[in-house]
């Protein structure tokens, strides 16, 4: 009588399988929402099935002190594996310096030659931008505008780099190209 009992939950032990811890990152969603390009990029850097075992460019090691052991015998020699490493740094950072100080001469002299040449050009070049002034021009402007344009207006600091350009792709934009485009402020007045 114990033996039928016992009988039908051995059956089930025995039928269990070991499971291994899976990441499912790329589990596609019924429906693609956005860029495909972002989708590639995440199923890329993400794979489905991450195990965790020791790989050499992985980030889960378990025997790096054993590797380092067998690599590194000595404490000595790490130590001037470091030192070696720092001084390849330290001539790596010389040589930018070098180049920064040659480019920085270059750019001095072309400013003395501009100097020399148009007086006006150069006072311009140099003439320092205080991102809060607006000149009434500007002021002008921006009470002609209208809505988004003339936010966009208002939040443009002076002297950064525009930020309605695109950066530049190896593709074009999945819409095209938008013909109607004008940069802001211009498409009222033009």
């Amino acid at each position: 009588m114990s033996t039928t009992i016992l009988a039908p939950s051995k059956a089930r032990l025995a039928s269990r399988v070991a499971q291994v811890s899976v990441r499912y990152a790329s589990k596609r969603p019924t429906e693609v929402i956005g860029d495909p390009k972002k989708d590639l990029m995440r199923r890329a850097l993400y794979p489905s099935n991450i195990r965790n075992r020791s790989t050499p460019v992985g980030t889960w090691r378990p025997d790096v002190a054993r590797a380092l052991q067998r690599a590194i015998p000595s404490k000595q020699a790490h130590e001037t594996i470091e030192r070696a490493w720092s001084l390849f740094n330290r001539h790596l950072r010389w040589k930018r310096e070098a180049e920064l100080a040659k480019k920085f001469a270059c750019m001095k002299k072309a400013m003395g030659e501009l100097e020399k040449i148009d007086k006006r050009l150069y006072m311009e070049a140099n003439k320092p931008e205080d991102p809060r002034g607006w000149t009434p021009t500007d002021l002008e402007k921006a009470n002609s505008m209208r809505g988004s344009e003339r936010k966009a207006f208002e939040w443009r600091i002076r002297g950064l780099f525009p930020r309605e350009l695109r950066l530049p792709t190896d593709t074009p934009s999945r819409d095209g190209w938008d013909y109607q485009w004008k940069p802001l402020g211009q498409s009222s007045q033009q």
